[in-house]
């Protein structure tokens, strides 16, 4: 299945590249079976409503008079996932996730800046990248984007997508950010989807997930697998993985996110240690082409994929161990970046990377900066 997936995944990102649409994936009988589960689906699945949470402000104060400890700046785009549809408070979306463990990490302050849209397709990341790079004199240092359901929903030709994608990656680049990618959830793992709708939408989802990786890649990112919607503990948790409109994920599930998604962060600003970046084979590790790495990636949530220096055909697949997250805690949004908003970060004893080590030490120290 890989290798078949690898080889669909190499058309749609060269159909990408050359600027075709991409052929359709349906026939006629298929979209019509299709059509009739997404409409008993709807009766199920609940809608979204509401707002996501504003989470932008400054995070990590607890660094704010150490040397040299001027912020670094976290952009978020992307769809309602990065947005953080489906909780209620700002410290349980993912961009109040990351920017807390980024900052507990890089022992600085970190300001959030989400632009992320609810219910956004790969169409409006032209217009969040420009006002993510709206400052003309602080771009973001790194941008982390999620997106990708949205374009299997509503028929995005694939390879219009990937191109999108891209350029959006290839601008953030061009600016200066660091650019690390959640590719496209499973929509397999959505519990109420039945058969054989729920085989269609996985099957879409990692097809377009695997070309995401590759179009990313070739536009200097990096990206990290969001498979069974951000980690295959949706399939087995469902029902305390997923919000109560049955599609969004929970606070526990966007935590789950965050926790595949924050080494990536960390290692593209050169913040993990140095010996979690060589690539170790006891977890399967290693430098494979780039279509191949892009396919097992899509099987597997949480399994990053990186350039690996060897022109575009090759990449360094990883599946890094997952930390737990220090909790953002008394967030004050609503101020935009910079604001001088406080969050900071709890967590059990040596339960941050590295515990007893500097980083673990700074981990453990953003908890005096907790709010109420």
């Amino acid at each position: 299945m890989s290798m078949s997936r690898a080889r669909v995944a190499r058309r749609i990102a060269a159909a990408a590249a050359y600027g075709g649409g991409g052929a359709g994936l349906l026939g006629g009988a298929a979209l019509g079976v299709l059509l009739t589960e997404v409409a008993l689906a709807r009766r199920v699945v609940g809608g979204a409503g509401g707002t996501p949470p504003h989470a932008d402000g400054r995070y990590g104060s607890a660094f704010v008079h150490s040397l040299g400890a001027e912020p670094l700046v976290l952009g978020v785009l992307g769809d309602s996932t990065a947005a953080g549809q489906g909780v209620h408070r700002p410290r349980q979306t993912p961009g109040a996730l990351l920017a807390t463990g980024l900052a507990a990490v890089a022992e600085r302050p970190v300001v959030l800046h989400n632009v992320a849209l609810s219910g956004a397709q790969s169409y409006d990341l032209e217009r969040q990248v420009t006002q993510v790079l709206s400052d003309p004199e602080r771009a973001p240092d790194v941008c982390v984007i999620m997106i990708g359901a949205n374009d299997v929903t509503h028929r995005v030709p694939y390879a219009r997508s990937v191109r999108l994608l891209s350029e959006a990656v290839r601008r953030l680049r061009d600016a200066g950010c660091e650019v690390v990618v959640g590719t496209c959830p499973d929509l397999g793992t959505i519990e109420p989807v039945y058969q054989p709708l729920r085989w269609l939408a996985r099957r879409l989802s990692r097809q377009l997930a695997a070309a995401q990786t590759i179009g990313v890649l070739e536009a200097g990112g990096r990206t990290v697998s969001l498979g069974d919607l951000l980690g295959p503990e949706f399939a087995e948790n469902p029902r305390e993985l997923f919000g109560p409109d049955n599609y969004h994920p929970s606070a526990e599930g966007y935590a789950t996110a965050a926790m595949a998604v924050l080494p990536t962060l960390c290692a593209a600003l050169g913040l993990w240690p140095e010996d979690e970046e060589r690539p170790d084979a006891t977890r399967r590790e290693g430098i494979l082409p780039v279509a191949r790495a892009a396919a097992e990636a899509a099987s597997e949530g949480g399994t990053e994929v990186t350039p690996a220096g060897r022109g575009r055909r090759w990449a360094l697949l990883k599946r890094r161990r997952r930390q737990r997250l220090p909790v953002a805690e008394g967030a004050e949004t609503g101020g935009g970046p910079g604001s001088g908003a406080g969050a900071g970060a709890g967590s059990a004893p040596g339960t941050g990377p590295a515990s007893g080590s500097a980083t673990g030490q700074a981990w453990d120290a953003a908890h005096t900066d907790a709010g109420p």
